[in-house]
């Protein structure tokens, strides 16, 4: 299996995305969207920056 968005409306009609690794975990977790194509969206957002984001360290 490779890491995969699994996109879902949760108990409230929010809908949300998990970011899962490959192993099934979930490694991200969204906020909740009012509506499914904002959700897609923040989807589209990670997928198109993360790549490239930098680590600031806070330690």
């Amino acid at each position: 299996m490779t890491a995969k968005f699994e996109l879902f409306k949760d108990i409230a009609g929010q809908f949300r995305f998990h970011l899962k690794a490959a192993n099934g975990e979930i490694i991200a977790a969204s906020q909740g969207y009012t509506s499914k194509a904002a959700a897609q969206n923040g989807i589209a957002s990670i997928q198109a920056t993360a790549a490239t984001a930098p680590t600031e360290d806070l330690t």
